[in-house]
């Protein structure tokens, strides 16, 4: 799995896309792995998928399902596909699972799209999708 920065992580899925819509490819598969509560009250990126990495109430990863529902919105495990998370953290494990079920490209958001905590407890303030300015929407 390959680790990006925020801001590398956006020019890359750009550029990507890009690239591939000149090979007549669907672009990379942009994949939100917060719970949806998560994603549509926190903020996400524009443009994004959710699948869950765990939902509520149970809590509790399930791999082969996370995998077989990417593959599903992929329609191939050789499409490359992004993820993020609140911080980076899921998305090590999500990615590991994707790898293990086969998934060929993956990729996730190094601090995910809220960042790490600062010294007051508090996110967005040292890094992540949000506190790079990169674009994002809230419901």
């Amino acid at each position: 799995m390959k680790d990006l920065l925020p801001t590398d992580a956006w020019a890359w899925l750009q550029a990507e896309t890009e690239r591939r819509a000149a090979l007549g490819q669907e672009p990379p598969l942009f994949v939100d792995v917060r719970m949806e509560i998560e994603s549509l009250y926190v903020g996400r990126p524009p443009g994004v998928e959710n699948i869950p990495w765990y939902e509520y109430p149970d809590l509790t990863p399930d791999p082969a399902r996370f995998a077989a529902a990417v593959e599903a919105e992929a329609g191939s495990k050789a499409r490359p596909v992004l993820l993020i998370c609140r911080s980076g953290k899921r998305t090590r494990d999500a990615g590991a699972a994707l790898e293990a079920a086969g998934f060929t490209d993956v990729s996730h958001v190094l601090h995910g799209f809220e960042g790490d905590l600062n010294d007051e407890f508090k996110r967005s303030s040292l890094n992540g999708w949000r506190h790079d300015g990169l674009p994002w929407e809230q419901m």
